[in-house]
């Protein structure tokens, strides 16, 4: 962090940075018509960084379809972060030998 600003190397450095926080500008992945996802790095003001992301995902049609597309989207959120949580976590010391 630059401790002439408090902003970060990855900082946006202009009005997202607000509110004793930083973030940095949005990554886009777009599918025109299909899917957007947008991430957001963001440091609080206790100093723990997150994650934000935004998805949007066309749903099919029908009633049916689009129920079992928001089933299979939601399982597959669980399981990312699930992972995402479990690679935070801090691994335990292993004993001296």
């Amino acid at each position: 962090m630059n401790r002439h600003t408090g902003h970060t190397a990855w900082c946006g450095r202009d009005h997202r940075c607000g509110l004793s926080e930083h973030r940095s500008e949005e990554i886009v992945v777009d599918l025109p018509g299909r899917a957007r996802a947008v991430l957001v790095r963001v440091r609080t003001a206790t100093g723990r960084e997150h994650a934000e992301v935004r998805l949007r995902v066309a749903l099919a049609p029908t009633e049916l379809a689009a129920r079992r597309q928001l089933a299979g989207l939601l399982g597959d959120l669980r399981h990312t972060v699930t992972r995402a949580a479990i690679a935070a976590r801090p691994r335990p010391r292993r004993a001296a030998r």
